[in-house]
């Protein structure tokens, strides 16, 4: 249970993750997790002849199955020299294999209404997906012929293409973002040489090009077999028929030699080491320490897990309280323990405020942790950690994809699928005296490394005696790359089989049943929409309060945000360290937020909590604290926000686009958390005043959904629904944003940046407009997942990317049309060429087929969409705004069914034509501006990084 959220981030990104134990059990046995019953997910596992560990679990809520593919390879399988392969080899196994048509493994989920990815961290790869039920032998067939029939359809073109396509992706993560090479920096100088995390998973690019055909098929042979993976069939399966279609795809697969679990590695400092890097992203300087610690599932692993908490969340925390709250150095700090399979670490980290020196960051850190060794902490404050934990575990395991991998990463590395209630039970069973414990063991005058990463022209403020860390920049250079042939197919001799394994045909199609919507309004306005959902004993709720940054002034751009973020800290009664204990010992969490339109309230809690916790928002709402030192602090915080903004180019982009579609006369061409300019002139007598026109229950809605009824519901909210008064605030019309007659190009410099943001598009359309469902239908092919045109041609053909995609969000406002991508720098030009030519012709190369594709898998889709609680508290959230149908989704449908090809086109060349765009492009001008400038549609037009003309 320790790390099953950053399990659950594999479907986000590239991990190093922190999971780590022993090989599995041999025998079949069909078991339950005989803990305590709230932690209880019933399973049946099993071994086949070939070594492949099976996982099933049954959950019929939903007509979905997810599988995951638990492969116990990660980075730390490689050798130096070959850094980066396990990641590597995760790309290629999505390719061709024997029985699999091309590029079926890369489109076929997606167009049965399913999701799918892989990720790689330090000691594993994880391939997983999730399907309409009817499409589980499919399923079985594609995930199954990767398994066990894919390495010799492997070429140089495929191999070729996927070393751009990671290429990609590190420069994206890593040398594109400010702080990214920090942790190349620490692995480096953590672990000696030779050590299994000397390196980062994504490895280094050298490395990388370096790969050859024969390093693939030696990496497969050695740790792709059946005995070094465990596969999870979790959903509405039936055990029987699944065990058969599991026998007849994976049984076959060649058995394989057993791997060896590798064994803990621990390392010791023989000094600290200060390092530094001029980062030419970064905007703000930001500190880390790190020290060794333990692997995972080491005793002491969990208390060091506490102390992160203990140290940094929270306002009665050490680190908190002397860095943010007295020196006011830092908006925030973090401490965290990462305990991995071998090896672990405890690192604090520091995003300081523009301008500060870290020497004077590290000094409070040292004084904030004497302050800890002298004070301690309370009973209350651990009690806090524990409860929010339960909670935490709940939604962990909310849906099928998160319980398939809590038991397949369970088993894999702790050798039991039911280990979860061992887990909590290590938790619960932190003392206070095991905390400090290990704090005197691995934090108190141990050894560290130290990293101060600071903004490139302000090497002032480097802590005192570092020295520069080894960091390789990529140099940009044109037509660098190698040119390849990806759909060129390899000769080889298929492997010969028991089965047929040509496509299987679908299963029944499934029913979907939405789930009942109950609505009522209280007396003073406020609607209130209510969804039971029965599988977890928690409750989530989502107010949303009309008006947000739509109401603010000009001058005011941001006070908005600045109220929803005071709102948070403390009431009349309660100070804001008494608040956060309240909520925390409920095991809840209760936020206030806000955007362009609107302040909302987010939160869960168990469902046993319900009422108190709700009788907590009435007060955070109604009696708010407004503490003076609060408003101080959340200011410099939001001034501070806005500066790392513009260290993200993707970031950049977005503003620039905004401010050009909208311009500043429309608030929506602003950030919704407003400018430096106006965010600095804001007072808390004006965040008193908004408070007063901005919040009233004829402008709100809460949805409540979770193990609880409509009666339940009203009765947690009667206290508010009493108290708070208020007469609808009529919002503002703002005119309709800027259309442009001819394409325009805007470009904005950001000096030796390894890829080219590029957003294209145009004012588009309003949530509740007529067209807009219709729309969002006709541009699917286009760019609405990997299966699109934009996908498969910039990354899939060409290698230009990490992923394209477009967009168009519903709002109360017209929303813009985007299409967009991260493209390696030196093919800039040809990108945006890829871009033109694929949307100005979109319409006319859209088919029959491209309509019949969108429409199976829009229809199958709606199979995923009620599974969780945030799934169905989007749709009530999006019920309420739009003042939808309760039965809006088979209307939608209908009108999905309905839907001609000559329709289809014509909804997408009224709000998509080309000649109406602007392109904006945010890379380096030095190597990228004139060959912009051959793009054939003028000069481009220069912003700065806030979206100003220059």
């Amino acid at each position: 249970m320790k790390k099953i959220l950053l399990i659950l981030s594999l479907s986000f990104a590239l991990l190093s993750c922190q999971h780590s134990g022993t090989g599995s059990e041999q025998q079949s046995e069909k078991t339950q997790s005989n803990q305590e019953a709230e932690f209880k997910i019933p399973f049946e596992k099993y071994q086949l002849e070939n070594g492949l560990t099976v996982i099933l679990h049954q959950d019929k809520s939903d007509p979905i199955v997810a599988m995951a593919t638990i492969v116990h390879v990660g980075s730390n399988r490689e050798k130096p020299g070959r850094t980066g392969f396990a990641h590597f080899f995760e790309h290629m196994a999505f390719n061709d294999s024997e029985n699999v048509p091309q590029g079926t493994n890369r489109t076929l989920v997606e167009e049965l209404g399913g999701t799918r990815n892989g990720g790689t961290w330090t000691d594993g790869t994880m391939y997983y997906e999730v399907v309409p039920k009817d499409a589980l032998e499919k399923l079985m067939w594609i995930d199954s012929d990767r398994l066990g029939f894919m390495i010799n359809t492997v070429t140089e073109g495929a191999l070729e293409r996927e070393k751009q396509v990671v290429k990609n992706e590190k420069r994206q993560r890593v040398d594109n973002q400010a702080y990214g090479h920090t942790q190349h920096v620490i692995l480096k100088n953590l672990y000696p040489e030779g050590h299994p995390y000397n390196w980062t998973v994504i490895g280094d690019l050298d490395d990388l090009q370096a790969a050859t055909l024969t390093d693939v098929k030696e990496f497969h042979s050695e740790y792709y077999g059946p005995s070094n993976a465990t596969l999870v069939i979790a959903g509405d399966i039936d055990f029987e028929e699944t065990k058969k279609m599991v026998s007849k795809w994976f049984g076959e697969i060649k058995s394989s030699a057993p791997v060896k679990d590798p064994e803990p590695i621990s390392v010791e400092l023989e000094e600290s080491k200060k390092l530094y890097h001029l980062d030419n992203f970064a905007k703000v300087p930001e500190i880390r320490l790190t020290l060794p610690t333990v692997e995972e599932y080491h005793k002491d692993s969990y208390a060091l897990d506490a102390l992160g908490e203990i140290l940094s969340r929270g306002k009665r925390a050490h680190l908190y309280k002397v860095l943010v709250e007295e020196q006011k150095l830092a908006p925030s700090v973090a401490a965290y323990n990462s305990s991995n399979e071998i090896a672990g670490t405890f690192t604090i980290r520091v995003r300081a405020n523009e301008g500060v020196d870290l020497d004077e960051v590290y000094k409070g850190i040292q004084e904030a942790l004497a302050s800890f060794e002298k004070e301690g902490f309370s009973d209350n404050d651990l009690q806090r950690i524990k409860a929010r934990q339960e909670t935490s575990f709940y939604n962990g395991i909310s849906s099928v994809l998160s319980k398939a991998f809590q038991l397949g990463i369970y088993n894999e590395y702790a050798g039991d699928p039911a280990y979860a209630a061992k887990d909590i039970e290590n938790i619960k069973s932190v003392t206070r005296k095991d905390i400090m414990r290990v704090y005197d063991e691995y934090i108190k005058g141990q050894n560290f490394i130290m990293t101060s990463f600071v903004p490139e022209d302000q090497p002032s403020l480097i802590v005192e005696g570092s020295t520069k860390a080894n960091v390789v920049e990529e140099q940009i250079v044109q037509g660098a790359e190698k040119e390849f042939d990806a759909d060129a197919l390899a000769d080889y001799e298929k492997t010969p089989t028991k089965y047929d394994r040509s496509e299987p045909p679908l299963g029944e199609t499934p029913t979907v049943s939405v789930p009942e919507i109950s609505k009522s309004v209280a007396d003073n306005g406020l609607e209130i929409y209510t969804m039971e959902h029965n599988e977890l004993p928690i409750v989530s709720f989502a107010m949303r309060i009309d008006g947000g940054a739509w109401l603010e002034t000009e001058g005011q751009y941001g006070v908005a945000n600045l109220l929803a973020e005071l709102m948070n800290e403390g009431t009349a009664n309660k100070t804001p360290e008494e608040l956060e204990d309240a909520i925390g010992l409920l095991g809840a969490n209760i936020s206030f937020d806000a955007s362009i339109d609107s302040i909302s309230v987010v939160g869960t809690t168990l469902a046993r909590n319900y009422q108190p916790t709700m009788e907590l928002l009435t007060e955070m709402l109604l009696e708010p604290r407004f503490d003076p030192k609060e408003f101080e602090r959340l200011k410099a915080k939001q001034l501070n926000d806005i500066k790392q903004s513009e260290a993200s180019p993707f970031s950049v982009a977005s503003r620039a686009f905004y401010s050009q579609i909208y311009g500043k006369e429309h608030r929506a061409g602003i950030p919704s958390g407003g400018t430096s300019e106006s965010v600095a002139a804001i007072t808390l007598d004006e965040v008193k005043a908004f408070y007063d026109k901005a919040l009233s229950p004829k402008n709100a809605a809460i949805h409540v959904v979770g193990q609880i009824n409509n009666e339940q519901v009203k009765t947690g909210i009667k206290k508010l629904s009493k108290a708070w008064k208020g007469e609808s605030i009529a919002l503002p019309e703002y005119k309709e944003p800027k259309s442009f007659d001819s394409p325009k190009v805007f470009f904005v410099d950001i000096p030796d940046a390894k890829q080219s943001v590029i957003i294209v598009g145009k004012s588009g359309l309003k949530g509740d407009a007529p067209d807009y469902y219709p729309f969002t239908v006709a541009q699917n092919r286009l760019g609405a997942g990997g299966s699109a045109r934009l996908f498969q041609t910039l990354r899939i053909e060409k290698g230009y990317t990490y992923g394209a995609y477009t967009n168009i969000a519903k709002a109360r406002y017209i929303a813009p049309f985007m299409a967009y991508s991260q493209v390696r720098a030196n093919v800039t030009l040809e990108s945006l060429e890829i871009f033109k030519d694929l949307i100005a012709n979109y319409d006319e190369t859209f088919t029959q087929q491209d309509l019949e594709t969108t429409k199976n898998l829009l229809i199958k889709r709606s199979t995923r969409e009620y599974e969780t609680i945030n799934n169905l508290l989007v749709m009530l959230n999006e019920v309420s705004k739009f003042d939808l149908p309760f039965n809006f989704v088979e209307k939608e449908q209908a009108q999905l069914e309905a839907m001609t090809v000559e329709e289809a086109k014509n909804i997408y060349q009224k709000h998509a034509n080309e000649q109406e765009m602007i392109y904006v492009i945010v890379g380096d001008a030095a190597t990228q501006l004139e060959r912009v400038k051959a793009f054939g549609y003028g000069e481009p037009i220069m912003l700065d990084r806030k979206g100003n003309p220059l």
